[in-house]
């Protein structure tokens, strides 16, 4: 008898526990009845939370300071993102994150890439692409255009509206106050970066094409679409050649890649290094705003453009 109680009591500790696992990703009992959303990364989580405001509950992916390109899911992320209302993503960043959307209902999979203009993979970047990036043929790096962010701002009210009618008309309210700040930024930039002495920016790796795109510049990468691949010395003295060809005086590193190839190459060619932030992780103070601005007084110095007064 005893015997038969205990194996009772096991099978409803066993339940129970499954029961709870599956509310943690729900959205429902840890997120106290809100929707769920999954955040690939940070500029995503930034955005969800703007739109989403106090109406869902957003997770992110990748932890702060964590290179997103290298994220390898645990099992419990993959879980969450199964039993989410929403995961926003941008395909061919995180090959971890794409292979577990594949199995999600398309209707909760938000691929901000999918709203807006792409721009192509050059040759460069795609030779030099490690982490599956080339099995799509753009660029992902679409949050360094503020204005496409802004578009993508728009589309992800109308999919949280969508999912939670109740709060539709606060999410859309949202979205279209987080576009007028990216608008806002994206006007900043352009007059920014008017009449500057210098267009080429040399940077760690090619995450920064729409920027250059939109803004009239030219980016020559030392790596392409992965941080991580280590440039060939072919590219190093291609780069190290156009540099000193275009009197360029700063070379950008960034915060979740090492400086030395960086460094090295600026003292090559007689250059400072400075950092421009490709906004992939958490900064360490502020959002992506205040980011972005900063990226825009690096890029004002680098480039020789004309002070303005205020």
């Amino acid at each position: 008898m005893s015997r038969m109680r205990s194996l009772v009591l096991t099978g409803a500790l066993l339940s129970a526990t499954t029961a709870t696992a599956a509310a943690c990703g729900s959205g429902n009992a840890a997120t106290g009845g809100k929707p769920a959303v999954m955040a690939a990364f940070y500029p995503l989580q930034w955005i969800s939370q703007q739109v989403g405001g106090p109406d869902v509950s957003v997770a992110g992916l990748t932890k702060p300071g964590t290179e997103p390109h290298d994220l390898e899911l645990t099992a419990r992320q993959v879980a969450d993102i199964q039993d989410s209302s929403l995961v926003v993503y941008i395909k061919g960043v995180q090959p971890a994150v794409d292979e577990a959307v594949a199995g999600h209902a398309s209707a909760k999979a938000f691929d901000a890439a999918s709203v807006v203009a792409t721009l192509p993979a050059t040759a460069e970047e795609e030779a030099h692409d490690e982490h599956g990036h080339d099995d799509v043929p753009y660029d992902p790096h679409i949050w360094l255009d503020p204005s496409r962010l802004a578009t993508v701002a728009g589309k992800l009210g109308e999919r949280l509206a969508e999912a939670d009618p109740a709060h539709a008309a606060a999410y859309r309210q949202r979205a279209a106050a987080t576009a007028a700040e990216l608008n806002k930024l994206d006007e900043a930039y352009r007059s920014g970066l008017t009449g500057c002495g210098k267009k080429t920016i040399v940077t760690s790796h090619a995450a920064f094409g729409y920027l250059a795109a939109r803004y009239g510049l030219e980016q020559i990468a030392v790596s392409g679409l992965d941080p991580d691949a280590e440039p060939s010395p072919t590219r190093l003295a291609q780069v190290a050649d156009v540099a000193k060809r275009q009197n360029v005086t700063t070379i950008f590193t960034e915060e979740l890649v090492s400086p030395k190839v960086a460094e090295i190459l600026a003292k090559e060619v007689g250059a400072q290094t400075a950092v421009l932030n490709p906004i992939e992780s958490a900064p360490d103070g502020g959002d992506y705003l205040s980011a972005a601005k900063q990226n825009l007084e690096a890029l004002r110095k680098a480039l020789e453009c004309p002070t303005t007064e205020g």
